[in-house]
């Protein structure tokens, strides 16, 4: 496996797993309560995680291919984010399958 594929599954990889644990951080935090609190604090610790999810997710996607593409590696950084965003629609495919499954 040459370096592009390598570096696009482990950013693929990586933001699959930062999506599972804020989701699974939203789920289990619905079953204690986590969310009914009624203070100011929940819609801004909402909107601060979702900034923080976009810049992180947009880190982990384009970071490395804008990094290429600036140095003028055009041809690897699209490689590199045709390949990541290959794997992650092929792991997001995987999650839909399960959902489907899973509620049947």
């Amino acid at each position: 496996m040459n370096k592009i594929w390598k570096t696009a599954l482990v950013n693929a990889l990586a933001t699959a797993v930062y999506i599972i644990a804020v989701g699974s951080f939203m789920y289990y935090g619905s079953m204690i309560k986590l969310g009914m609190a009624n203070i100011f604090l929940v819609p801004i610790a909402i909107l601060l995680l979702f900034v923080f999810s976009a810049a992180l997710t947009g880190f982990l996607i384009f970071g490395k291919p804008a990094q290429l593409y600036v140095d003028g590696k055009k041809k690897e950084a699209l490689s590199l984010l045709s390949y990541t965003l290959l794997i992650f629609s092929v792991i997001t495919f995987i999650f839909l399958i399960l959902l489907i499954v899973l509620t049947r």
